[in-house]
């Protein structure tokens, strides 16, 4: 193992960690399902696709998640217009694209899907017509599908207490040592099966540390977990109490942090993270069991085994994002502010949130309105 980093953040700032030791995204990390594979297209249509794969990931700097998805959509889109005798990219017209996506609707995708398809589509002729391959766009006079917002499920406070608390959280290491002080007798002085059960006992308790910080991370800041996983070292500054973020599009803002998070990230880059780092570590804040750092997908897991540890309803990684937002309001948060928390493009986006915080809505109304 290698040995663990200097003092937590000692001596060090927000800019003290460049960029080059960060993945190009962290949610590149986790593959996701996608459509069916499309055959390949004529030469005269894939040029155009691979320049617009191109363009989406270079000029908007949109993460790889969302470049693999709008070229598969726009794939699918020509597909269906040479199946309709599409000769070529200059006579793409509107009828093309709302029948391809009528066939999206007959083959049941949900709404969501759709209209992200839409998007998509939209994204290409705008790209297509740029490049002078359309004469006019088309995009503009498709309609957009609208899509009905589900209300996010959050916890309460108690509920959210109990999932920070439970699983023993830093209640202390196996046997009330410490890493260091397990670690101290040399390994030549303990028998083989000893000392390994010694170091999975080290392991356990570094890997519930990193638990425990990685929990009250994502609740204090609402970050993403494709976010959490992008942490380096020097992105936490426990003297300003803020986290420098990569979020979606490559696009940095930093978030506050609360006291009991930055004591269990400490105590998780102090006594823990030294026990699993090594050489594919890096600059990782947070690493796996094997040394690399953290993935996604693990981090995930983490928080469904801590919600049914906690007993209550299992609302996800994401939901601990919605929680945070709503705690953030109902406590009097304005909601520009928790935009800009979020990391939100649009305050529509964030609005959603409003509506989980009925008991702050009553409670102004209470306080103001003369007929109350």
């Amino acid at each position: 193992m290698a040995p663990a980093a200097g003092p937590f953040l000692a001596g060090q700032t927000l800019n003290d960690m460049t960029d080059a030791s960060r993945p190009v995204t962290a949610q590149s990390a986790v593959p996701q399902p996608g459509p069916p594979p499309i055959g390949p297209l004529p030469g005269l249509l894939a040029q155009p696709l691979s320049a617009f794969e191109r363009y989406l990931a270079a000029e908007r700097g949109l993460s790889a998640h969302t470049v693999r998805a709008y070229c598969a959509d726009a794939a699918s889109l020509l597909a269906h217009a040479c199946g309709r005798g599409l000769p070529d990219l200059a006579e793409l017209n509107l009828d093309l694209i709302r029948s391809w996506l009528s066939g999206q609707h007959s083959a049941g995708h949900s709404r969501a899907t759709i209209a992200r398809r839409a998007a998509a589509a939209r994204a290409f002729t705008a790209f297509a017509c740029s490049r002078g391959w359309l004469a006019a766009d088309p995009g503009p006079m498709l309609g957009t599908l609208k899509v009905r917002r589900r209300l996010p499920q959050v916890l309460g406070r108690d509920e959210m207490l109990a999932v920070l608390t439970a699983a023993g959280g830093p209640a202390g290491w196996p046997g009330g040592e410490s890493p260091a002080a397990s670690a101290q007798p040399a390994a030549s002085a303990q028998p083989p099966v000893a000392a390994a059960l010694a170091g999975r006992e080290m392991t356990a308790a570094a890997l519930q540390l990193r638990d425990s910080a990685l929990m009250e991370l994502l609740y204090a800041s609402g970050i993403r977990v494709s976010e959490l996983c992008g942490l380096n070292v020097g992105d936490v500054d426990a003297d300003r109490r803020t986290a420098r973020v990569l979020g979606k599009g490559s696009k940095e803002r930093v978030v506050p942090v609360g006291l009991p998070a930055l004591r269990a990230v400490r105590r998780w880059h102090d006594e823990g993270r030294g026990l699993l780092a090594g050489e594919r570590s890096g600059a990782a804040l947070f690493v796996g069991a094997r040394g690399g750092r953290l993935d996604p997908r693990t981090a995930r897991q983490v928080v469904h085994a801590r919600l049914a540890a906690a007993a209550v309803p299992d609302t996800g990684p994401h939901g601990l994002r919605h929680t945070a937002a709503t705690h953030l309001l109902e406590g009097g948060a304005d909601l520009r502010s928790v935009q800009e928390i979020l990391g939100h493009a649009s305050l529509a986006t964030t609005q959603i949130y409003t509506h989980v915080s009925v008991e702050r809505l009553h409670a102004a109304y209470l306080q103001a309105h003369p007929r109350a």
